[in-house]
Formats: C-alpha cells, sequence, structure tokens
C-alpha cells in the first residue's frame, strides 16, 4: 500500500484525481491538504470537504494557505472559465457543507504524518506547492523522511498554459516551487509534456458513470471542464492531476530522465521549469549542487487512460 497526502486545489481533474486515489486498491490515502489556485483557500477547502462527504472519503482535510510564499506578488483572478465559480463545474455546491478541517494547518498536518510514518509517505502534490515550501521551511529534516514527492506541474520540453513559457501550478508559486524542486527528497514531476497526452472523452466519463455511483457526480462536475477544453481536444478533457496519481502506482508508464531543476522567479518566463540533464556539462551555474530530480518525458497514454477508467470505474 502507498500512503499517500493529496495536495490539491479541487479543481475539477483535482476532483478525478481524488476519486482516483480514494478508488484504487493500493493507495492508502491518509490525508488531503487544501491550497489555494483553482479557487480561493475558502472554496477548495469547502470543495475538499464536499467531496470527501459526497464519497465517503475517510481521510481527514487539512486546510493550507492562501497566498503565495512571497506575499509580495500580485494576485491574480481565479479561473472561473475553467472550473466555474464554485470550482467544481457550477453543479451548485452549497455555501457551507458538512464536516470540519483538521484543527492543524496543512502544513503541519504534512509534517506531523511524515513523521509519524517515516519513509512511507508519498507527497502528491497537484496545484501551487506552497503548503510544501511552508513545510519545509517549519522542518527541513522532512526531506529524509518523505517517501516521494510526485508533483502535477511544469512544461519542460514543451510550452506552458498560462504563459508560452510557463505551466500554471508553477506560474501560481514559483518561488514555493524552485524551494521544493531544489530540496533533498525525491521528486517526480509530472508536467505537460505527458499530460496533454492524455483524454478522457465525454462519452467514456459517461460510461464510466453507469458503472459506479461515484463517478455520476465526477461526470456531473466535469461537463463544464470538458467545454472549456472544446478548443484544444474534442469533446473531452486532459487529465492532468490523475496522471500524477498514476505515477505512484504505476511509474513504469512513464519515461523519465533525471537532473537538477531551477524555476524562474520573475521576468517574461515567471514560473518556467528548467532542468539540467545528469550527464550535461556547463559552466558553473544556479543549477550546481542542486539534487537529481526525475522529469516525465513521455507517457504511455493508452495504458494510463485505461487505469484511470478502470479505477474509477469500481463500485
Amino acid at each position: 500500500m502507498h500512503k499517500v497526502i493529496f495536495d490539491t486545489d479541487p479543481g475539477v481533474d483535482d476532483a478525478m484525481a481524488l476519486l482516483f486515489l480514494h478508488q484504487h486498491p493500493d493507495i492508502d490515502l491518509v490525508g488531503i491538504t487544501t491550497i489555494f489556485g483553482n479557487a480561493s483557500i475558502e472554496t477548495t477547502t469547502r470543495n475538499a470537504l464536499f467531496l470527501k462527504k459526497a464519497w465517503q472519503i475517510p481521510a481527514p482535510v487539512a486546510k493550507g494557505v492562501g497566498e503565495t510564499i512571497d506575499p509580495a506578488r500580485a494576485h491574480v483572478g481565479w479561473p472561473v472559465m475553467i472550473h466555474g465559480h464554485d470550482g467544481l463545474g457550477n453543479i451548485g455546491v452549497p455555501d457551507t457543507v458538512e464536516g470540519e478541517p483538521d484543527a492543524r494547518p496543512a502544513h503541519r498536518f504534512i509534517i506531523d504524518t511524515v513523521r509519524a510514518h517515516p519513509g512511507e509517505v508519498t507527497l502528491v502534490a497537484v496545484g501551487r506547492m506552497t503548503n510544501l515550501a511552508r513545510a519545509l521551511a517549519e522542518d527541513p529534516g522532512i526531506v529524509s523522511l518523505v517517501k516521494a514527492v510526485v508533483i502535477m506541474g511544469g512544461a519542460f520540453d514543451v510550452a506552458g498554459n498560462i504563459t508560452p513559457a510557463a505551466e500554471a501550478n508553477i506560474h501560481g508559486d514559483p518561488e514555493a516551487a524552485d524551494i521544493v524542486m531544489g530540496a533533498a527528497w525525491p521528486v517526480i514531476a509530472i508536467g505537460l509534456d505527458v499530460t496533454m497526452k492524455t483524454v478522457m472523452t465525454r462519452s467514456a466519463l459517461a460510461t464510466i458513470a453507469t458503472a459506479s455511483p461515484r463517478a455520476k457526480l465526477l461526470a456531473d462536475i466535469s461537463d463544464f471542464y470538458i467545454d472549456f477544453y472544446a478548443h484544444i481536444v474534442d469533446d473531452g478533457m486532459v487529465v492532468h492531476d490523475s496522471c500524477a496519481c498514476v505515477y505512484v502506482v504505476a511509474p513504469e508508464l512513464f519515461t523519465t530522465r533525471t537532473g537538477a531543476i531551477r524555476v524562474v522567479c520573475g521576468g517574461i518566463a515567471d514560473g518556467q521549469t528548467i532542468q539540467k540533464a545528469d550527464g550535461r556539462s556547463f559552466p558553473p551555474s544556479p543549477w550546481d549542487g542542486l539534487p537529481s530530480q526525475t522529469v516525465c518525458t513521455d507517457i504511455d497514454a493508452d495504458a494510463v487512460m485505461a487505469l484511470i477508467t478502470e479505477t474509477l470505474s469500481r463500485v
């Protein structure tokens, strides 16, 4: 069993990833930590509690931060055109939902859980990296206790999706991402290089919904998101966040390379992720002395989608 803390900003594709983690038989979802991004921290935390209740997920929810690691960064608006005003495809999530978040802030929940299970916990982070950066700042010793950090973020050999240079999760808090990439824990980055190759069609999701009552809610949540993706894919959605979850249980479905990673902080390339591949020689640079991390460069998209479909269809 893989013990997982899911750091998330629900979010439509986050909802699919959460259901995947909850239903996969080899994953023990030990916590859900929330971060701002697809909506405000109040909305993403409410959405996590809503999904926890709807899908009867036993894992606790811990509320994260609502601002970047550098509070001087200017706030940008929420992507309501992608995830809707309620963050879950405008399905009408109630303003208040049953349940309360854990008393600890998200970064403290991460620290306590990792220390309670040394060497066992994988952090799957599919939003901004702010909670992880705060955990590192408060307790740097967790780097030797975390099993792995699997993130959905970055664009290494392809263009970004929020600017030509940057992917949205990294662009949302580049300083936090640079801290996370540069820490001495094992990071695996699942970026746009691979996620843009994975598509869940509306018809496939409808078929899944006939097999699993939980997936009916997921299909409803996803309609708005699929409409947004009409200019990119044919009647479907790219399943960015679920790819990171699949890596936890089936890393053999991904092609990877290793090397130090830096994140550009500022300027027109703000949020760009750049890897210095192992084995390449350069003059002295800001990549020197940093740990070698893993970047996914290709994916067996058919096999990944088959695994996602099988898992979401479980009753």
